[in-house]
């Protein structure tokens, strides 16, 4: 631990005189400039007010179909479903509510009528099985959830074991104009077969949303009234992750935590955004920390055009946004970028007005930033962050020194530090613990106290990952502290997948890595010790695949006779991993 006394007998480490900031640039401040809001119904309030004709969002679909929402609505319809939490449902101020759409106009709509409602917004994958999201409702305490139809299915499952209490549908064609959304929903009904009937009792957003606007008009309600009192240290979001390791958690992220980190943000690129003109692509989940900082906060703030993609798989998906849209931003992860720069469509004709382009969630190759600076003309930045601080820590500068294999320097009003195991910083160029200290920091995990106290001392974050950093400041991820296994950005957690395979009557020991992959940067692999010797590969699979989102499921099963294991018992992972890198070498 880095206590006081400690420190009063070091000398000042080479991080503390934070070398990085002489690489700011000229337009980017040494501290960061508060955005001036109160809490983020101000900032949607202000953004709205500011650029209320503008188009703020639009729902891209594969076939060129699209529907539009303005500054203005956006603020309208937002405003109704805060009333319709409070005086219809009867929330309290703080209560939870859960959200599960794909990047659609509904998404942010409730999300900013969650935060107009003074409750908490619980940001959840579409794609998780009913077993996940049963754990994440109940851990939660989510009272209401916002699910799109597309999979309402899972719910009879989820509610009994949850205290939802209040469902209501979203569709992606949220908002359309009524042709081409009866047409999209006759596709998806008829022809796809993909919406379910939905067996629960619900209600449909559209009803929602009436019944919350008549319900401000008859006892006039004055929607600003519920976040009166609430302050930047009030819960704004629980947002879940594994952490560092073990089962997912709720990252609890205040108000003042995602005003601050957008302001750090908007401080690295504030010399390149046209207020007002921009448009950014949101391919990127925006249930995601990364693509909800960044492209739902930050440019909401900016007034910038958002193209929402509701899934960018097959990447053929993305084409028309490019073909009918100026994107002048967009934010990817590595297989993202590497996907778009194997399409003859965009590297035949690259989009003509992008700017640039920002990566997070995994690491991004050099190979990949390379090649798609020749191809658009511009920059991938990228950058480092995660759940636990909102979620930027380190950005690679857009204008200036670009270095390659590195994760930048750290944000404006943000101190970093690498450690030893006994908490003392590290000699430069050594590699030691990234910790991270700064305004954006979460306050901790819900509800669970011991797991905070791991990871918060003494004010700083530590992160799990090891790093070094150079003469200038800038840092460089070469390993990760725990077993987490990061596929295509989004973490696996070995724990987990080993507890779904070991639920299997043929299972008698199981171990579970992450090896390194061309198209998802890591790929889950289980070592699988058979009771049953007719056990196979797909027969695991397959299991997984009730229980676990499709990302978790193990790529690859290999079968063992024995695994190796500490004199105690414990299974070295560890072991696994070197064999299976000297394998690929």
């Amino acid at each position: 631990m880095i206590g006081e006394e400690t420190a009063l007998n070091q000398p000042t480490p080479v991080y503390d005189l934070q070398p990085w900031v002489e690489h700011y640039g000229p337009s980017t401040a040494r501290e960061i400039a508060p955005l001036g809001h109160a809490h983020l119904a101000d900032l949607v309030r202000s953004a709205a007010q500011r650029y209320a004709k503008q188009t703020a969002f639009t729902t891209c679909m594969p076939n060129g179909m699209h529907g539009s929402l303005t500054y203005a609505q956006v603020d309208m319809y937002s405003d109704a479903f805060a009333v319709y939490l409070r005086e219809v449902v009867g929330l309290k101020a703080g209560a939870r509510v859960a959200l599960q759409t794909p990047n659609c106009l509904a998404y942010p709509v409730v999300a900013f009528g969650v935060f107009k409602a003074g409750c908490v917004l619980v940001n959840t994958n579409p794609l998780y099985t009913a077993e996940e999201m049963t754990h994440q409702f109940a851990d939660s305490g989510a009272e209401v959830l916002v699910i799109v139809d597309l999979f309402a299915d899972k719910l009879p499952q989820v509610l009994a074991a949850t205290g939802i209490r209040r469902v209501v549908v979203a569709e992606v064609t949220q908002f359309f104009s009524r042709v081409p959304r009866a047409v999209i929903r006759a596709v998806m009904k008829v022809w796809s077969r993909v919406l379910p009937k939905i067996v629960v009792e619900h209600i449909r957003l559209d009803w929602a949303l009436a019944e919350g606007a008549v319900a401000r008009t008859q006892k006039g309600i004055d929607v600003a009234a519920y976040t009166r009192g609430v302050g930047s240290d009030a819960l704004a979001a629980l947002q879940y992750t594994g952490g560092t390791t073990g089962v997912s958690k709720g990252a609890m992220l205040t108000h003042g935590n995602l005003l601050d980190n957008c302001a750090q943000a908007w401080a690295m690129g504030r010399a390149l955004i046209d207020e007002g003109r921009e448009t950014v692509l949101t391919a990127l989940p925006l249930y995601h920390i990364f693509a909800f900082q960044f492209n739902l906060l930050c440019f909401f703030a900016a007034g910038a055009r958002n193209v929402l993609v509701p899934s960018p798989r097959p990447i053929g998906n993305l084409q028309r946004a490019f073909d009918n849209y100026k994107i002048t931003w967009m934010s990817g992860v590595n297989t993202l970028f590497n996907a778009l720069l194997n399409e003859e469509w965009f590297t035949a004709f690259p989009p003509k007005h992008l700017k640039g382009a920002v990566a997070g969630g995994a690491a991004l190759q050099s190979a990949v930033a390379q090649r798609w600076q020749r191809v658009t003309g511009t920059r991938i930045a990228e950058g480092y962050g995660l759940t636990e601080c909102s979620p930027v820590v380190c950005f690679n500068p857009l204008v200036g020194t670009q270095k390659p294999d590195s994760i930048g320097v750290p944000v404006p009003g943000t101190q970093v530090r690498l450690v030893d195991d006994t908490g003392l910083p590290v000699p430069l160029g050594a590699a030691g613990e990234l910790i991270v200290r700064g305004p954006q920091v979460m306050q901790g995990y819900w509800n669970r106290p011991a797991e905070t106290a791991g990871v918060l001392r003494d004010g700083w974050l530590y992160t799990g990952d090891v790093a070094v950093m150079d003469a200038d400041g800038y840092f460089r991820i070469v390993d990760r502290k725990k077993d987490m296994i990061l596929v295509s950005g989004f973490n696996v957690y070995p724990n987990e997948v080993e507890e779904v395979i070991a639920r299997m009557e043929q299972v008698l020991e199981v171990a579970v890595i992450g090896t390194p992959d061309a198209k998802s940067g890591e790929a889950v692999r289980a070592y699988v010790v058979a009771q049953d010797p007719a056990l196979t590969a797909e027969q695991v699979r397959a299991h997984c695949r009730k229980y676990l989102t499709d990302y978790k499921v193990p790529r690859n099963v290999e079968f063992r006779t024995e695994l190796p294991k500490t004199p105690i018992g414990k299974i070295l992972r560890k072991n696994l991993k070197a064999e299976a890198a000297g394998r690929a070498g």
